[in-house]
């Protein structure tokens, strides 16, 4: 998971990025870049480690020249979190120059890693996915145009070319030096990728066009929703604001059925105030904790519960709801510090483990005494988890039921999404009242997996998602044991 943008404008829009990464932070914390292009071609590229404000310093932000550029914040899937080079965007000089970004995760990297040194003779400097997927976009442009001249023809059916040599999930940004930018997605649609316009100021100036990974990002700075960008689908503007689209999956995924976007993006990742692919973040999440209030309702002694109380933020519109269809009081025992990043997307159990009591404090005025249930968005190592039902205790609860919006997490994630192994989940392997003993639980409630899917697709034009995590159906069909195991040793290395 990572937050993109680009945008195409009337005039210099390295502020205008600047400020769509401030409000996709949330999507990662590992680091961070920007890419610019001016109308004659020259490319300017600032990138660094950690959040937006630490890694731009005013100099970077005077170089940024150029109306046209993309924004990219990071959360490592693939590569070394540590390490600069990793950082995106990526760029290759031929043919024309690119500069590239992308969301998601690559599932073919093997064969592509093989094949960009056998057949391509192009070099790859990093463990990156996104360096192997800008030189094969570069790669199919070089085959599909023989002049300085490059039409959107060329440039679709390259990114058709690209389609049939990649597998998994990407939503992808891209600067073609002198030309434009390019967005695409991948056949299945599994992460998301918004299409905004802002009319120009003048009735001289272009059409202002963006696309980002949420809609929060138009909308807060002034641009009209016009789609999501369809799964398979390209969008290529030209520097003068000229919009061009296109389906170029062919077959594969154009078929509504094959529309399979992450469910996790739902549960936990985006931002409550976007909408994604047509359905509110926050009304799903409403939805779930609807759902969640009955599956509680079956299973544990409601009338013994005095409060309930969410894990902040993520969770708190499902616990608004189940407080309100279980008839017990909301109250909020928990404060957050909002100075320290999302504990799930931090590398490693040790700095996960130690955020979490910088990020929480338990307030005992609303603990003590209390039989309390805690609502959050869904437990995945249990690290959380279990720290946070320890300070419930410490902070004097009688006793402590613990539910989750989100069903038991017992597979690996491939998508974007940093679960590559088994052993690593808390579920995996266990009943639901063994893992309420690991984490030290009273009672131990989850969401229904088809109490889920009927939540986010609910009033929408969506009918299936990508529920890998809770499910095992890896949509793409490509995974297997033997390729969750080669995930699980690349990332340990």
């Amino acid at each position: 998971m990572c937050g993109i943008v680009g945008m195409v404008g009337n005039g210099p829009v390295n502020q205008d990025i600047y400020d769509a990464l401030l409000l996709l932070q949330h999507r990662g914390q590992d680091a961070t870049g920007i890419a610019t292009a001016e109308a004659n071609g020259m490319m300017h590229i600032a990138k660094g480690q950690g959040m937006v404000r630490e890694a731009f310093r005013t100099r970077d932000m005077r170089a940024l020249r150029g109306g046209t550029g993309l924004g990219h914040v990071r959360y490592a899937t693939k590569g070394e979190a540590s390490r600069e080079e990793e950082a995106q965007p990526f760029y290759v000089n031929a043919p024309y120059g690119i500069v590239l970004i992308h969301n998601g995760n690559l599932t073919n990297t093997r064969e592509l890693t093989e094949e960009m040194a056998r057949h391509d003779r192009r070099h790859v400097n990093s463990t990156s996915d996104t360096e192997l997927l800008v030189n094969v976009l570069a790669g199919e442009l070089q085959e599909t145009t023989s002049s300085e001249l490059l039409e959107p023809e060329a440039i679709f059916e390259a990114v058709g070319r690209t389609h049939a040599r990649i597998r998994g999930a990407y939503a992808v940004i891209s600067v073609i030096a002198g030309h434009g930018l390019l967005a695409f997605r991948d056949p299945h649609g599994i992460r998301p990728l918004i299409l905004g316009r802002r009319p120009g100021a003048t009735g001289e100036q272009h059409d202002e066009w963006a696309v980002a990974s949420e809609s929060l990002v138009l909308e807060n700075g002034g641009y009209e929703i016009v789609r999501d960008v369809e799964p398979g689908e390209a969008v290529f503007i030209r520097h003068d604001g000229a919009l061009f689209m296109r389906q170029c999956a062919a077959a594969e995924g154009a078929s509504p059925a094959a529309f399979t976007p992450c469910a996790f993006e739902y549960v936990y990742l985006a931002r409550p105030d976007s909408v994604m692919n047509g359905v509110s973040v926050y009304e799903s999440r409403l939805r779930m904790g609807e759902r969640l209030a009955a599956t509680i309702a079956a299973h544990v002694p409601v009338e013994e519960i005095d409060v309930v109380m969410p894990i902040p933020d993520s969770s708190r519109p499902a616990a608004m709801e189940v407080a309100r269809r279980l008839g017990i009081e909301y109250r909020e025992g928990f404060y957050k510090n909002h100075y320290v990043g999302r504990t799930f997307i931090m590398p490693g159990q040790a700095v996960r483990r130690r955020s979490v009591r910088q990020k929480l404090n338990a307030m005992s005025l609303e603990f003590r005494g209390k039989h309390v249930l805690l609502i959050d968005d869904s437990i995945v190592r249990g690290t959380t988890s279990q720290q946070i039902i320890e300070m419930a205790r410490r902070a004097g609860a009688a006793s402590v039921t613990f539910a989750s919006a989100a069903p038991p997490i017992r597979h690996p994630h491939v998508y974007g999404i940093n679960m590559p192994s088994r052993e690593e989940l808390v579920a995996h392997g266990r009943t639901i009242p063994e893992i309420a003993e690991v984490l030290g639980a009273d009672h131990l409630v989850y969401q229904e997996v088809e109490d889920l899917r009927a939540a986010i697709v609910e009033g929408s034009e969506l009918t299936d998602l990508d529920m890998c995590c809770f499910d095992g159906r890896y949509v793409t069909g490509d995974i297997d044991e033997e390729h969750l195991a080669w995930v699980q040793a690349s990332q340990a290395s």
